[in-house]
């Protein structure tokens, strides 16, 4: 675990491109439920932070 956080801290690709993924899919599914407005209304909001994340990532070094 610690290492999957340094590697985060010294900008490797596969950690944030995980951490990107987890972000579409959480709004994916904030977006899905039936359970609250409240988070289907920041879905959007979460789904493209984690597309431009994931498009920003793809920059970075292996």
């Amino acid at each position: 675990m610690t290492r999957f956080f340094e590697r985060l801290l010294r900008l490797r690709r596969n950690e944030w491109e995980l951490v990107a993924s987890l972000l579409i899919g959480l709004g994916v599914f904030m977006m899905m439920q039936p359970f609250t407005i409240a988070l289907y209304s920041y879905s959007f909001v979460v789904t493209l932070t984690g597309t431009v994340l994931f498009v920003i990532v793809s920059h970075f070094p292996e």
